[in-house]
């Protein structure tokens, strides 16, 4: 798997896939026990110290300490790094609404999951690893952080963001991978994605008895025919349907968006050849 410089990459799987694993290994926590992993040409192990320079992480299960507040940790995390972080932590606290004085122990979960987007994000990390970043966010927020990665991604930081669910990643990523049980299974694009998902198509065809008659082209899997309305599956890019219907004797057609959740659905599901 291979993660490209100023992509927003989405890493997706169900519940004990190897998403977190994967992030562990990535950030130096774990020791691989066979292969390798590198960020921007350095040994995510071996070298560790000098990859954490350019990454900001946010985990699935944040943790922190209860005294702390924002602004204790934008001093603390400036000083590891030798930089002035303030005016940027205040533009970020700004963004999502976060009141810097107030400690972890009074913050909700959301609040301290803020906070821990600003930790992530403070220092402008050339890569940032993000591990279910949307958990206990409200929509606005999930709406702002969807801003700001795809500002970053624009001046060209690498964003990697894990997640058990597609709709968190659909509208977002440029390429997406998914693991199961370890392995990825699936890395493409977006767009390839969408191209090979089915799409629902309703067809009102002028008469019942023009609808019983008509033939339909292999692409279309028919689920249901009722009276003058046949109700199908579109198997493939939508261009063959429409020059086919346009030949036909239709009232109405309508075409569903590219069904991506039960794509993954049956990648989640389908089981694994041995190894």
């Amino acid at each position: 798997m291979n993660v490209g410089e100023g992509e927003i990459f989405g890493f997706l799987g169900a519940n004990g896939s190897g998403k977190t694993t994967t992030i562990r290994l990535l950030l130096g926590f774990l020791r691989p026990t066979r292969g390798h992993a590198t960020i921007y040409g350095l040994d995510c192990w071996r070298e560790s110290a000098r990859v954490k320079r350019d990454v900001g992480y946010l985990p699935g299960d944040l943790r922190l300490y209860p005294w702390l507040t924002g602004q204790r940790a934008l001093k603390i995390i400036g000083r590891v790094r030798g930089v002035d972080l303030s005016a940027s932590g205040a533009y970020l606290a700004e963004r999502f609404q976060l009141e810097m004085d107030l400690r972890v122990r009074r913050m909700s979960r959301g609040t301290r999951q803020k906070l821990g987007l600003i930790m992530a994000l403070v220092h402008q990390p050339r890569l940032l690893i993000l591990d279910e970043p949307t958990s206990g966010l409200d929509p606005v927020m999930q709406i702002e952080l969807a801003n700001c990665l795809r500002e970053l991604a624009s001046r060209g930081h690498t964003v990697f963001f894990s997640s058990h669910t597609l709709r968190e990643v659909e509208t977002l990523c440029d390429r997406v991978a998914v693991v199961r049980e370890g392995r990825v299974i699936v890395d493409e694009t977006l767009q390839s994605l969408r191209v090979r998902a089915r799409r629902t198509v309703e067809i009102t065809f002028a008469d019942s008895e023009t609808a019983a008659r008509v033939a339909l082209p292999d692409f279309l899997q028919p689920c249901r025919r009722d009276g003058r309305k046949c109700h199908c599956e579109l198997e493939g890019p939508a261009p063959p349907l429409i020059r086919w219907a346009a030949q036909q004797a239709i009232a109405d057609i309508s075409i569903s968006p590219p069904d991506l959740e039960s794509l993954f659905r049956k990648y989640y599901e389908t089981s694994l050849e041995p190894r």
